[in-house]
């Protein structure tokens, strides 16, 4: 049996779903790398609710991906851009979700980190306030017996005004932190308001102010993750840090070599395409746990294609394509999102992406997987 999808220059053609999914069992934790997928959150769809109105999130179904990701042997970094963080999900939503899955890591002993951020602040604020703002999260985060990641802000890119305001205010979270936290660089790729961060749009002056904030702190600082999706800069930047500092690559366009690394080193990974690419990953990282990094790029490397489909720009859009593959794949019941972001990519978009994951085998039955594909193509008015 085929299935008509449509082209991105018109027309369709048929493509032959696969008919086994991918074997990958439950496993173990890492030896090799320690590995985070940035996980979405799944929407109530019964929800009266508006784009603009706080989200209504389903706890079952969103808790329930977050233990499927903790049964493969991933760790779980809540509350990210993944989960709609900042386009679709308020700081309140988010302390709840961060609460929720803190303590469901505890239940099954799963890993897991929570961002901290500053998205209370909703109109122009002072350093103060960006400080004051940071510090809410993270006693929030760390009371909930998680690791705190702390994220990149759009107020503080607003507020400061050169490097030196960037050096004052992570060196003042981080002396007070209680354990060393995860520092993440988003580029503007993923949100054009962080345009800038660090005190420069040189990406090079940029980089010398995150790693003198790094060099300042290294007792405070666990790891970085890097979200550029330059291979090379990683490189160099993971090649700059202090001593017992790991890099977490967050770069969802070369992820693989990154991961296997070098003769000077490798990333540890923080990434949003685990999400959907859950069980497959976890499988790869364990091929290299045993030492072979040939293995594993022969199992990653083929994901790459879909993985630089959903996140291409606008790049900020690339959660609707994860929801999309975690509604094909069956681990919720619809193909809705807080904010209402479904409607942020193409069917054509959507065809390609449910070509690609089924090549993979993502899909634990292909079948409903096909079955849901026709019914969204149908409500486009695709006949089969």
């Amino acid at each position: 049996m085929t299935i008509r999808l449509p082209g991105f220059q018109g027309g369709f053609r048929a493509y032959e779903p696969r008919e086994e999914p991918f074997a990958a069992a439950s496993g173990t934790p890492f030896t090799s790398r320690t590995v985070f997928s940035a996980a979405h959150v799944v929407a109530d769809p019964f929800a009266d609710a508006t784009p603009d109105s706080p989200a209504a999130v389903d706890w079952d179904a969103t808790l329930a991906f977050r233990r499927h990701l903790w049964s493969h042997g991933l760790g779980v970094a809540e509350a990210m851009d993944t989960a709609q963080r900042g386009m679709g999900l308020d700081w309140a939503g988010a302390a709840e979700l961060i609460r929720r899955s803190a303590a469901e890591a505890k239940s099954v002993g799963g890993l897991i980190a929570c961002g901290v951020g500053t998205d209370q602040l909703t109109g122009p604020a002072t350093l103060d306030e960006v400080r004051g703002a940071y510090e809410e999260q993270l006693a929030l985060v760390e009371e909930s017996g998680a690791q705190a990641i702390l994220m990149a802000s759009r107020a503080l890119a607003a507020a400061a005004e050169g490097p030196e305001d960037y050096l004052e205010v992570y060196g003042h979270l981080l002396r007070q932190s209680a354990e060393p936290v995860i520092l993440h660089w988003l580029g503007p790729m993923f949100d054009p308001a962080l345009e800038g961060y660090w005190g420069s749009s040189d990406l090079d002056a940029a980089t010398d102010t995150f790693l003198q904030v790094i060099a300042a702190h290294p007792d405070k600082v666990d790891g970085i993750k890097v979200s550029l999706l330059e291979a090379q800069r990683e490189i160099d930047i993971r090649r700059r840090l202090p001593q017992g500092v790991r890099c977490y690559t967050g770069d969802d366009f070369n992820y693989p070599e990154l991961i296997a690394g070098d003769e000077q080193g490798f990333s540890h990974a923080l990434l949003g395409i685990f999400d959907p690419l859950g069980p497959l990953a976890a499988e790869a990282v364990r091929v290299l746990d045993t030492g072979d990094a040939k293995g594993f790029r022969e199992l990653l490397d083929p994901t790459v294609e879909l993985s630089r489909h959903l996140f291409q720009a606008p790049t900020r859009f690339y959660k609707t394509g994860v929801v999309f593959l975690a509604w094909l794949a069956g681990h919720q019941s619809h193909f809705t999102m807080v904010g209402g972001l479904q409607s942020a990519r193409s069917l054509p978009h959507f065809a390609r992406a449910y070509e690609l994951a089924d090549a993979l085998g993502l899909f634990p039955d292909p079948k409903l997987a096909e079955e849901r594909m026709k019914n969204l193509l149908s409500l486009y008015g695709v006949t089969q």
